[in-house]
């Protein structure tokens, strides 16, 4: 992952560099705090963005994408933050949950449902005010992802976001919804973070949707589930911002032993977006589920990439990932499974599966096995094809409508992954999200 010397700054990178030293002295955090963001801002000014010539980043070249930063928006009372999430429209309105809100990076008590999680044993603090107290490991991450420039970037400039701290031995009754909705009317810049701390024997599901933007804005936000001992997660994240806007989301998922994390993402909006995930096993009998949805039209741009780190023995993950592409878009999957040496008994599956719609789509694969364990099961596949003629043909011949029909044949193509969230009002959710976009082509 190490960056290559950038060679001439770009009009964004002064642009950030800039906007580091007008925003320095007012972002919080205490005195290593304060370290980290400097460490991270010395990485950026060696390397600047990521570009091409970086391996990580070959497929989607932020430098070149980015040509300039907006501000950060300055912040808004709970009316206004209001009125732009309601603007945004509600993907799970059916879904019956908590809802915590963040409007530009910055969270909003009076939005989200605070005294309710507190009476289910979740602790939900602003990041702002857990820097400023103890926030010194909020910006720790795995080795894996020590280097990612995003996340630099993101730790650079983060100043708000949501820390939950979920007690242990805690069962949420009803899923929690984490909205992180941008500003419609103006570009803005956002670089907030959640750190999501779930307690030994708990059980949760969160759902995070990644709505709004303009033309020019630039969204970089980082979820970190730190999972304990015998904990089960489930995160489903719905990226459905506008056209214009250029996104990159990481999420950041360690797990000690006997956990089961389950990662579904969702990547349908934005005209530039990079979805990245980072896996790490901390403890044996671990189990994670890493599921991604793409769908892309028009000039889009959508990267799938994954890491998924089986650093202890005993060890099971899997890895599906559905996209579909239509138009001149391009989608991209990078998927790594890595096994150290001692990491015996390891079982990683994966498999990326494409559907192209459009004789110009365009679709990049790079799925990839490091292995220095010898009693494992890895193993990884992929395949690309379009919409089965014969298939179409049987459903037309019974009286249904072609554009019906390859919606059906599209569903069928995704459920696969969709129906692997579970909770059925949530798939519900996520299919009338995909039918939606299938019929907006018509």
């Amino acid at each position: 992952m190490n960056m290559e010397p950038r060679g001439m700054e770009s009009h964004a990178e002064t642009e950030i560099a800039e906007l580091f030293d007008k925003l320095r002295q007012d972002l919080p955090g205490a005195a290593e705090v304060a370290r980290s963001r400097e460490a991270a801002f010395a990485a950026f000014r060696q390397n600047g963005l990521p570009h091409r010539r970086v391996e990580d980043w070959k497929y989607s070249d932020l430098r070149n994408r980015l040509k300039s930063v907006p501000a950060f928006a300055a912040p808004r009372d709970d009316a206004a933050a209001g009125a732009i999430v309601a603007a945004a429209g509600d993907v799970y309105a059916a879904v019956d949950r908590y809802r915590l809100v963040l409007v530009d990076g910055r969270f909003h008590a009076g939005l989200s449902d605070v005294a309710a999680l507190a009476s289910e044993g979740v602790v939900v603090r602003p990041l702002a005010e857990a820097l400023a107290e103890d926030g010194a490991d909020l910006f720790e991450v795995p080795e894996i992802a020590a280097d990612n420039a995003a996340i630099g970037l993101n730790a650079i400039f983060c100043g708000d976001g949501l820390v939950l701290t979920i007690a242990d031995n805690t069962r949420l009754s009803k899923p929690v919804e984490i909205v992180h909705a941008l500003s419609a009317d103006a570009a803005v810049s956002t670089a907030e973070r959640v750190v999501v701390k779930a307690g030994a024997g708990s059980e949760v599901t969160l759902l995070e949707t990644f709505v709004g933007g303009t033309e020019g804005s630039f969204a970089n936000s980082v979820s970190d589930f730190r999972v304990a001992t015998g904990a089960k997660l489930v995160a489903a994240r719905l990226q459905t911002e506008a056209a214009g806007t250029t996104h990159v989301g990481t999420a950041l998922v360690t797990q000690d032993a006997d956990s089961a994390v389950k990662l579904i993402g969702a990547g349908i909006g934005a005209g530039f977006a990079r979805h990245q995930s980072f896996v790490r096993f901390n403890g044996e009998n671990s189990r994670a589920d890493l599921l991604g949805i793409t769908m892309v039209r028009g000039g889009q741009h959508v990267d799938q990439t994954l890491v998924v780190d089986h650093a202890v023995p005993h060890c099971d993950s899997r890895e599906l990932f559905k996209t579909v592409v239509d138009d001149d878009a391009k989608g991209i999957f990078q998927g790594k499974i890595i096994v150290r040496p001692h990491a015996q008994k390891t079982d990683g599956q994966m498999m990326t599966q494409s559907l192209l719609l459009s004789e110009h789509a365009d679709m990049a694969l790079k799925p990839e096995l490091e292995i220095f364990a010898d009693d494992v099961q890895c193993a990884h596949g992929a395949t690309s094809g379009q919409i089965d003629e014969d298939l179409l043909f049987y459903l037309r011949a019974r009286g249904i409508p072609e554009a019906e029909a390859r919606t059906l044949l599209v569903l069928a193509f995704l459920s696969e992954a969709v129906e692997e969230i579970g909770d059925e009002v949530v798939v519900e959710a996520f299919e009338e999200r995909i039918r939606s976009w299938l019929s907006a082509k018509e």
